[in-house]
């Protein structure tokens, strides 16, 4: 639990550094720093994910015993994959190719890459073997240092180059100063072996083929919102899809933390049929929590917006995120719950295929949606896409013989959100403000806590209550 603790602060304070970020930047520069960002984003996606998602999959305390040479290969293909992708930039800038950024926002895309993928890597290391103390730790510096160079660089400069080079700065500089402590002695770069390096691409490049075709459609809407509106209206569609999918992301993946490596647990010390039944109870887990999660977003938003959104952003946000949200929570589902199911058979192809989906339907959408004087078709495209994709997936999973959640915790969950909904309603229309945003969230907490209470909704009350009593037992 306290690796969920800390990923849901890193979480949080990431989330007021994008909006203290967007307010010092202002639309124009914010749609270039967030363009940026999402670029870089789709390159680490594309070149360094796979070692973060093996690392996930198989290191362990044991596999580090083991198999040293597991650790070394993993390091060995970081390195030279971010050589490789050093050499590709400068070679760019050789070319004179002419794109809508300047060289100097993609040379920082580039960095923020291999920045990000480099604290990404050794979070999972440290996840990988539940040492939850340096989880914690490396989260506490990185956003420390993110506070003063992103937000101070925005602050000080209002240019999307400098707060871009703050947030290279900070992820890459927190592992940096950790990197004794991250380091192991056990797997020099000389026991690397090219064989493992292949079953992990194997294993992982499905996985990144579908989230770089993800991460295409936001960052080619985001391209049509520029040629059609300009970079201001960028900075507006930016900021609402990346708070939301901060928010979604948020629960999910402080979900996924924990319940995916119970399952590969379970795998391996009781076998395939547990850690199905585990990855069946995990998606019980993240639908009773983030379906009321989502709902509750929109029921707040308007007192959200009023209160914590930069006023420049106000009144297109909240239309933007209304829109978005639906397909965020699609995408939500489909990475915490339903890509376990594929992770832990090593059978990943068919998320390429929901994917591609995806990638079909969002320029179909697009044609058809009439386009009006905001993006506001383009953020209804996104959400089509993403729900195509989930539709696909879940159809996939059931044709592999994935055992679902009990209809039972679906239904519950359904009746809960729904009744939380209609007892919440009135308050949205209320003044937004503090007293109407605490309101909405004691009431939804204490709706949705009474029915997860009296029926146990996928064992949330017996893990709460577990929870409790070894927190009383440390004396906290």
């Amino acid at each position: 639990m306290r690796v969920i603790a800390a990923f849901l602060i890193n979480t949080a304070i990431n989330f007021v550094i994008g909006l203290f970020v967007a307010k010092f930047l202002g639309p124009d520069q914010f749609g270039r720093f967030a363009l940026a960002l999402a670029i870089g984003m789709v390159l680490q996606t594309s070149t360094l994910e796979w070692i973060r998602l093996s690392t996930v999959r198989f290191y362990s305390d044991k596999s580090r015993i083991e198999q040293p040479e597991l650790r070394a290969t993993l390091d060995a293909a970081f390195g030279i994959i971010s050589i490789i992708v050093t050499a590709c930039f400068i070679a760019y800038l050789l070319s004179g190719i002419d794109v809508s950024l300047s060289p100097s926002l993609i040379g920082l895309a580039v960095a923020a890459a291999i920045a990000n993928g480099l604290f990404d890597y050794h979070t999972a290391i440290v996840r990988a073997r539940f040492l939850d103390r340096r989880y914690g730790q490396l989260i506490v510096t990185k956003n420390i240092m993110a506070l003063v160079l992103t937000v101070g660089g925005a602050f000080v400069s209002g240019s999307a180059l400098l707060a871009l080079t703050g947030a290279c700065l900070s992820m890459a500089g927190s592992v940096l100063i950790a990197h004794k402590a991250l380091s192991d002695n056990m797997s020099p770069l000389r026991i690397a072996q090219r064989p493992l390096a292949a079953q992990f691409a194997r294993y992982s490049l499905p996985i990144v083929a579908a989230n770089v075709l993800y991460l295409m459609i936001p960052l080619v809407n985001r391209s049509l919102v520029t040629s059609f509106f300009g970079f201001a209206e960028t900075g507006q569609f930016s900021l609402a899809f990346d708070i939301g999918t901060r928010l979604i992301a948020a629960i999910g993946s402080a979900l996924d933390v924990l319940l995916f490596q119970l399952a590969v647990r379970a795998e391996t010390e009781h076998g395939s049929a547990r850690a199905k039944e585990q990855v069946a109870h995990n998606m019980a887990v993240v639908f009773a929590i983030l379906t009321p999660a989502a709902a509750g977003l929109w029921l707040v938003l308007p007192s959200v917006e009023q209160l914590i959104v930069p006023e420049q952003f106000r009144g297109p946000f909240g239309v933007y995120l209304t829109l978005m949200l639906p397909g965020l929570f699609c995408f939500g589902l489909m990475n915490f719950a339903i890509y376990a199911v594929f992770q832990i058979e090593k059978k990943t192809m068919p998320l390429i295929a929901a994917a591609v989906a995806a990638c079909i339907a969002n320029p179909i959408f697009v044609w058809l949606l009439p386009r009006g004087a905001d993006a506001s078709s383009l953020a209804v495209a996104q959400a089509g896409a993403f729900a195509v994709a989930l539709a696909v997936l879940a159809l996939f999973a059931t044709l592999s013989g994935a055992r679902w959640p009990r209809a039972r915790d679906i239904g519950l969950t359904i009746a809960g959100v729904v009744l939380m909904i209609l007892a919440l309603l009135p308050l949205r229309a209320m003044q937004p403000g503090v007293g109407t945003l605490l309101a909405q969230c004691l009431g939804g907490a204490v709706i949705y806590g009474v029915v997860v209470a009296i029926f146990d909704i996928a064992g949330l009350r017996r893990i709460a209550l577990e929870t409790l009593q070894k927190l009383r037992r440390r004396g906290i």
